[in-house]
């Protein structure tokens, strides 16, 4: 439920357009709602601005089908679940069709995107091809939390004249999310280039020695260019999230 929606309710009551009872009935499972295996988290958005998404990986079908029901009851949206296979998206499609499943970053939405609120805000860059899964991730989702994004992919260090092709975009930018496998050292070479935060999103892809993403993230965290912050290895939604943050408060 939005803070709008409460303050409807609220004021309705006071009007005497409904009961103090009913304005209760309608308020009584706002802070959570306790479905046995979870416990929905409904005031998520009035606290921080952003509904609760939900991490889909480890959870049965039937237990994000519960916790998605709970949410529709009350109204949240848009509802995005991350890390689930196309087995799930599927299953989740037909008792939810008005959603969608997004393959590549393996995410389902059901809800419409808000519109845009920062215009050439945010921008999300990938190093290969292969970091996508994690990039789309990220692009998607500070869609839904109402940001204009502008996606630039395939722009890693070993070609580092792709990147320099970018530069205005680059200099336009208030926030950028930087993917990368390997190695890692395209958020350094970014982080030096730029005046906005920079946060980076180590991904497990590379050869045996990059650790399923340990190399990238201990590069990142040792990064030499200041203004770099790091999320935890493919966590696309986490740089979303702090992304989505950074430009909320700085826009008032």
């Amino acid at each position: 439920m939005k803070k709008e929606e409460v303050k409807k309710i609220l004021e309705k009551t006071a009007k005497g357009e409904i009961s103090v009872e009913e304005g209760y009935q309608v308020l009584k499972d706002l802070p959570f709602q306790d479905i046995g295996f979870a416990k929905v988290d409904n005031h998520r958005e009035i606290r921080t601005g952003f509904p609760e998404v939900i991490y889909g990986a480890s959870k049965t079908i039937f237990q994000i089908k519960e916790i998605m029901h709970s949410m529709v009851q009350k109204n949240i949206s848009p509802i995005l679940i991350t890390k689930i296979s196309p087995t799930v998206g599927e299953e989740l499609k037909k008792e939810f069709p008005n959603g969608k499943y997004e393959e590549t970053p393996q995410l389902f939405i059901l809800g419409e995107k808000p519109e845009s609120k920062n215009k050439d805000s945010l921008l999300v860059l990938c190093g290969g091809t292969s970091d996508l899964y994690v990039a789309e991730e990220a692009a998607i989702i500070a869609e839904y939390f109402g940001n204009h994004v502008k996606r630039i992919y395939d722009v890693g260090v070993a070609g580092i004249h792709r990147l320099f092709a970018y530069k205005e975009d680059l200099e336009r930018a208030k926030v950028i999310i930087c993917v990368a496998g390997m190695e890692g050292a395209l958020v350094s070479v970014v982080g030096g280039l730029v005046d906005c935060p920079v946060i980076g999103v180590p991904t497990s892809v590379g050869y045996g020695a990059s650790f399923q993403g340990l190399a990238p993230l201990l590069t990142m965290l040792n990064s030499c260019a200041p203004g770099t912050t790091v999320v935890n290895i493919d966590n696309g939604f986490g740089a979303a999230y702090t992304a989505s943050l950074i430009l909320k408060n700085r826009s008032g």
